[in-house]
């Protein structure tokens, strides 16, 4: 992956994400998440009972976004991505908590979306510029 969408990746820390829901409809949320870069992966953490992580067990394939809040054009940069959810590994949890330790108090349930594709914009590259990663 391009180290500038890691730093990216690894500076910011809320996710847009899309899921299929039972009837097949998506549905979207915002989660705060952690990266993990050794895998590729952004890291979240919720309640098992609440409908996102329902639909993250059941679908499985989500897409999403992670945008700098910005209203200059110049500075505008995000990624698009699709990834695979699963449930966390310990090291991920540790990756995770280091990251928002408060999150140990609600003793959530943690999940790993392994990024499969990202396109990143990064308008201080030139404007509109594109770099796309996916796994191999």
């Amino acid at each position: 992956m391009d180290e500038r969408i890691v730093k990216f990746l690894k500076k910011m820390h809320l996710a847009s994400v899309c899921a299929i829901d039972d009837e097949g409809q998506p549905y979207a949320f915002s989660a705060f998440y952690a990266f993990d870069e050794v895998k590729f992966s952004l890291l979240l953490a919720s309640s098992e009972k609440t409908s996102h992580i329902k639909f993250l067990k059941n679908s499985k394939l989500v897409a999403g976004t992670v945008a700098l809040d910005t209203k200059i054009v110049g500075k505008i940069e995000g990624v698009q991505f699709r990834a695979l959810a699963a449930p966390a590994t310990a090291q991920q949890s540790k990756i995770y908590f280091a990251r928002f330790p408060y999150a140990l108090a609600m003793n959530p349930s943690l999940y790993a979306l392994s990024l499969s594709w990202v396109k990143f914009t990064h308008n201080a590259l030139g404007f509109g510029k594109k770099l796309i990663w996916q796994r191999d």
